[in-house]
Formats: structure tokens, C-alpha cells, sequence
């Protein structure tokens, strides 16, 4: 992947910032877990302690974001009010207590005698991670880099300026009263700085886009730094024959309003064409009660769907109350239209047929696949892993929300007494290849 000539090189400024990163990443992947745990909890009560100062500099992002004209669901995502922040401190706390996912033992084998083989995890290095209009991003992507022995050079969008900057300087004075060096993270703040950080090769090694599709795929095709991360969050809901019609209801109010400005939330519903009448009789004024506007195939506006869906909305993230829907002949309908139109983020499946249910489990490509529950629970939170620094829709690991163990690598360490390969090419030694216990 060549670099386009629109992206600058960076300024020696930036140079020397990723270098200072860099110095801090390497001391902090010595570190031991006991350091990393009490960095995580001064971390928190720093931020409590900021509470107030980060609170009313967001909103002074919110004004400015208004007054310019922000789109509804930015404006969603830019929030962060007491009740956002304290979760999001909460969420750092339970990081602290998750098992180290550094210095495990993957693999432990017996070469030959005295020659043993191991593999150890280790820290990537140097994060860079660039996001849109999502504060909680600094303070979820800064913990889960410390957690794991990470340095991280971090953009926001300027939407989120004065809370991005708040959270950070409470950030690295939480870590400036424990043994982790706070140049460990730093935060960018210029856009030149962001389209440069893409070159910073050699500095950086995993770059994770937290935004739109323009962002991500633009990221993707601007550096030959490894990009982890999902472009659309196109999530389906379908409602099988066999599904019981308050439940999917239920799972699909759920999954549409708890949060439409994200990106687990789903932008289309397909229905069995044998449970369409009934349950779009209950789910039309729901809907319509929790301000979700419907659009529709022919087959659904024949059953009270006003709006009419175009091709193009079938392929539309939304990010907001509104819904496309689209009555199917069965299983396989509904198979082939996710095949189609999905981003392979979140599925998910309301039956109460096993067979069924099982057969889209496996039939469905898709970071998330779920059955009888709502899309919004593929969020790294939810899954217990303390916070996520982004969502990966790509087929090789890591995939769906990454946590700790998606920011590790490893390492082979071979240990021996003056083993050499020509004693085994020669026939003198043998390999036993024997495994020993982890």
C-alpha cells in the first residue's frame, strides 16, 4: 500500500512526539501488572476528580457542535454528560481488575532435550488510533492501552476538542502519580497532524479508525501501517417464522432505539412473510410511539408501512431512528439478503426453532451473531472485556469488539545448551517435539 501524495509528512514536531510515545511504550511493556493495575485506578480517580471541568468543557463542544450544524447522531455520540462519564470511569475501574493479558504462555514444547520452545504474549508497541466525535473514546482507548502495555497516539475529531483535551490532562495526572511514564499516551490535535500520524511507520504499529465510512476507508488506503477496524455497522434483525412475536418486538425496539447512533444498532428488519401481518399490527405504533421512522419493501407498505425503501436504503447505515423493512419468503431469503447488504458486524435471529436458529448461527459470516437478544450487545463492555477500542469486522483476528487480548501480540523465546541445526540436518540429533504444560 503506497501512501497517497495528499498526505503530508509528518512535521518534526510529530516526529519527536511518536519517538517520546514510543520510548514510554517500551518501558511500560516491562512493566508489571501490579504497576499497570494502580496506573488504571489513578487514571480513574482522576478523571472523577476532573469530572466537573470535563463535563462543562463538553459542553462548550455541544454549543459550538450546534451552532455549526452537527448531524443528529455526531451530536449523540458527542455527549458526555455526568451519567456517560461515570460509566465510562466505572468501566476503567473493572479494566484494572481483568486478568494481565501480557507474559501468557501460549505454547511450552520440548524441541529436544534441553532445547524448549515458548510463546509468550507481548504489547503491540504504539496504537494510533483516530476518531469521530466520540470523547469516551480517549478515556476506553487510553486505559486498554496502559492495560496492556501500549503507547497511544490519539486523534479526535476537532467537534470534541475541549473534552478531548480535558480527559487527557486528567488522563496522564493520574498516571503521573504512579511508576507508568504519561508520555506513554498523547493526543493530537491538528487535522495535518492526523493525516501525518498515517506515515508514521516504524513509530506506530496498528492504526484503529473509530468513525465513518469516508474515515475508515480513507485510512485504509492512505498507510502501510496495519489498520483494524470496520468501515458501515449495516446490522440486521430477522424475525423467523417461528419467533414469538412480544419477544421480537421486544429485541427489536431494543436493538433499533436504545442507542441508533451506534453502530450495533440495526438499520433493517426482515420479517417471515408468515408472521408479517401479525406482527407488523404491533410493531407499526410502537414504532411509531418510540419515533422511528419506517421504511419499506412493497410487501410491507401493503401491510401499513408508509414510506417506501429504496434499493439504496438497504445499504444505509443510518445511525438514527429510522428503519428499513423488508418482508421474506423464509430462511433462506433472509440469508441472502444479509449476504448481500451486510457489513458482517452484527446479525442476529428471534426463533424458537433450534434447527433454524442454529442454521443462521452458522450460515451468517458476521463478527456477531446472535440469537433470540438484542444487536446492542456486541459492545466490548458488555462482553466483560472492560472497555473496546474499536470494533474489527475483518475475517482474521482480532474480530468484533477488541479488548485486551486483540492489542497483544507474541513472541517465540527459545532456551538451549549450544544447540545447533547442523547436528539435526546431519541426522546426529533428533526432534522430539514433545509438549509440556503451559
Amino acid at each position: 500500500m503506497t501512501t497517497s501524495p495528499g498526505v503530508p509528512e509528518p512535521s518534526a514536531q510529530l516526529l519527536r512526539l511518536a519517538a517520546e510515545v514510543r520510548q514510554a511504550a517500551m518501558a511500560l511493556g516491562q512493566s508489571d501488572d501490579n504497576q499497570r493495575r494502580k496506573a488504571l485506578i489513578a487514571m480513574a480517580n482522576a478523571l472523577l476528580s476532573s469530572s466537573e471541568q470535563i463535563v462543562r468543557a463538553n459542553r462548550l463542544d455541544l454549543e459550538k457542535a450546534r451552532t455549526e450544524g452537527l448531524a443528529t447522531a455526531l451530536m449523540a455520540r458527542l455527549k458526555l454528560d455526568e451519567s456517560k462519564l461515570n460509566s465510562a470511569i466505572e468501566g476503567l475501574r473493572q479494566l484494572a481488575q481483568l486478568s494481565d493479558p501480557l507474559g501468557l504462555r501460549q505454547l511450552h514444547r520440548e524441541l529436544d532435550q534441553d532445547l524448549v520452545l515458548e510463546r509468550i504474549t507481548v504489547p503491540l508497541g504504539v496504537l494510533g488510533v483516530i476518531f469521530e466525535a466520540r470523547p469516551d473514546a480517549v478515556i476506553q482507548i487510553a486505559s486498554l492501552a496502559i492495560r496492556s502495555g501500549n503507547g497511544a497516539l490519539l486523534k479526535g475529531g476537532s467537534e470534541a476538542s475541549h473534552t478531548n483535551q480535558a480527559i487527557i490532562e486528567a488522563l496522564k495526572n493520574g498516571l503521573a502519580e504512579t511508576e507508568i511514564d504519561p508520555e506513554a499516551i498523547a493526543l493530537l490535535t491538528t487535522r495535518q497532524e492526523s493525516l501525518a500520524l498515517l506515515r508514521l511507520d516504524g513509530l506506530v504499529d496498528l492504526i484503529i479508525p473509530r468513525g465513518s465510512n469516508e474515515l475508515v476507508r480513507f485510512i485504509q488506503d492512505n498507510t502501510r501501517i496495519p489498520v483494524l477496524g470496520h468501515a458501515d455497522g449495516i446490522c440486521h434483525l430477522y424475525l423467523d417464522a417461528a419467533a414469538d412475536l412480544k419477544q421480537a418486538l421486544q429485541i427489536a425496539i431494543d436493538s433499533k432505539t436504545q442507542y441508533p447512533a451506534a453502530c450495533n444498532a440495526i438499520e433493517t428488519l426482515l420479517i417471515h412473510q408468515s408472521i408479517a401481518p401479525s406482527f407488523l399490527e404491533l410493531a407499526i405504533p410502537a414504532f411509531r410511539q418510540a419515533g422511528v421512522r419506517l421504511l419499506g419493501d412493497s410487501a410491507s407498505r401493503a401491510l401499513g408501512v408508509e414510506e417506501s425503501a429504496s434499493e439504496e436504503d438497504w445499504a444505509t447505515e443510518y445511525l438514527d431512528l429510522i428503519l428499513s423493512v423488508k418482508v421474506v419468503h423464509d430462511l433462506e431469503g433472509a440469508l441472502d439478503h444479509i449476504r448481500r447488504y451486510s457489513s458482517r458486524h452484527t446479525e442476529a435471529i428471534v426463533s424458537n426453532d433450534q434447527e433454524t436458529a442454529e442454521r443462521f448461527l452458522q450460515a451468517v459470516d458476521s463478527a456477531g451473531v446472535f440469537h433470540n437478544c438484542s444487536t446492542r450487545f456486541a459492545d466490548g463492555f458488555r462482553y466483560g472485556f472492560g472497555a473496546e477500542v474499536g470494533i474489527s469486522t475483518q475475517t482474521l483476528p482480532p474480530r468484533g469488539p477488541v479488548g485486551l487480548e486483540g492489542l497483544v501480540t507474541y513472541r517465540y523465546r527459545l532456551r538451549g545448551q549450544g544447540h545447533i541445526v547442523a547436528d539435526y540436518a546431519n541426522g546426529e540429533c533428533m526432534f522430539t517435539h514433545r509438549d509440556l504444560p503451559l
